[in-house]
């Protein structure tokens, strides 16, 4: 991400929201391409157009909810971002940005395309393609056969997804299965990515030095603060690594841990289900989880690979129920933390968000991406915190290594 300018940073949150972020008080954005959006109906607004109904997911910035069309009756899907929530000037840009990545990308029938953009005063509306079919973790685990060639399928669509926004300068920063949904129930839906929040645009040879992401699905050079593109694609395969054994190739009790295990980069290949796995698809596991970005594969490389490019003479075996009952596993693990903290993060203060946030900023200018829990402890508590000791663990091992989480 691009630094902001000199003391930006210090606004006062009002501030920050006092200027329309998408350039008035509405906006409807129409006409993909790769030159962007043509500005449609502006000043509108949401409501003239749709109908917003039941809520369908929450986030740390806003609420996604079911959104019809007045005209056509098409149902959409709704993200509000509540400025409100906004308090910096670098939230004002992150959705600012998230909504110049989704514009300027062309169509894509794996990625959820973005109908129209509307500001008013109190959020930010993004319509969206609505995806009914599902989570990927959740299609996999109910469906009864699962084997090699289906893994292949899905690692072809995140690859060209991949290239698709490498080729038009967009670098996704935070791919993991939960980032992935399926159009809808039916068997042969696309696969869509629907979260740009995190994305940034970059240039050839541009670095990167802000901690971004998943843990599970960092690369070891966005934690040693060097980094480009190349990130996504380690990210991919990671989520190989899990489609093909139901657990991630670097697992630890904590995310420091986690991040120890990424920096030593040993991939384990010894026990179940991997023995029967061929030889192919671990051999394309090992290019993308390659340590030295220069030696990893290309996203164009991927889909050239012998395992992806013969998908249909992929093995189509059944990896066994141990893969699917660990696929099972990991959702409803990920599904659980997620809204554990949700509940959390819903009951902080202001003032407690900001000794947070401080700490974020912290942690950005000495470089050293490290925060102990006793000095969250302390930072709570001079603000007079309520947070009970099980409360600040969970933020601690939750929320902080997540804090740059897209805000969906």
């Amino acid at each position: 991400m691009t630094p902001p300018p000199q003391g930006e940073e210090e606004e006062e949150p009002k501030k920050a929201e006092a200027e329309p972020l998408l350039g008035g008080p509405s906006t409807s954005l129409t006409g993909a391409g790769p030159e962007g959006r043509r500005p449609l109906g502006s000043r509108s607004r949401i409501s003239d157009k749709y109908v917003l109904g039941r809520e369908l997911g929450r986030g740390e910035f806003g609420v996604t909810c079911l959104c019809t069309d007045r005209e056509t009756r098409e149902n959409l899907a709704c993200k509000s971002i509540s400025k409100r929530k906004l308090r910096t000037s670098v939230d004002v840009q992150d959705v600012r940005r998230e909504v110049a990545i989704m514009s300027s990308l062309p169509d894509h029938p794996n990625i959820v395309r973005l109908r129209a953009a509307y500001e008013d005063d109190d959020a930010v509306h993004l319509v969206m393609e609505l995806c009914e079919g599902g989570e990927l973790f959740d299609r996999i685990v109910a469906r009864g056969h699962y084997s090699e060639r289906a893994a292949a399928g899905i690692v072809r669509t995140i690859a060209e997804v991949v290239r698709m926004c490498h080729g038009h300068g967009v670098m996704h920063r935070d791919l993991k299965p939960e980032n992935f949904l399926f159009a809808n129930p039916k068997e042969n839906s696309p696969l869509k990515v629907i979260d740009f929040g995190l994305s940034v645009f970059f240039q050839p040879g541009e670095r990167f030095s802000e901690i971004v992401g998943s843990p599970y699905y960092m690369a070891p050079e966005v934690l040693r603060r060097n980094y480009g593109p190349e990130i996504d694609i380690w990210s991919a395969g990671v989520i190989l690594y899990i489609l093909l054994c139901g657990v991630p190739p670097f697992w630890a009790e904590t995310e420091q841990g986690v991040a120890l295990a990424i920096l030593k980069g040993v991939l384990d290949f010894s026990r179940e289900p991997w023995p029967q796995v061929s030889e192919s698809a671990k051999r394309l596991v090992r290019l993308m989880i390659e340590p030295d970005p220069k030696l990893r594969l290309t996203a164009q490389q991927v889909l050239e690979h012998p395992w992806i490019q013969n998908a249909k003479q992929a093995p189509n075996v059944p990896l066994g129920d141990i893969v699917r009952a660990r696929l099972k596993q990991f959702s409803v693990m990920n599904r659980f933390k997620k809204k554990a903290v949700r509940v959390i993060a819903e009951h902080l203060s202001v003032e407690e968000v900001e000794v947070i946030r401080d700490m974020f900023k912290l942690m950005d200018t000495d470089n050293n991406g490290k925060i102990t829990y006793e000095e969250l402890k302390t930072g709570l508590l001079k603000v007079g915190s309520q947070l009970g000791e099980p409360e600040m663990r969970m933020l601690m091992e939750a929320v902080l290594p997540d804090r740059f989480q897209g805000k969906t």
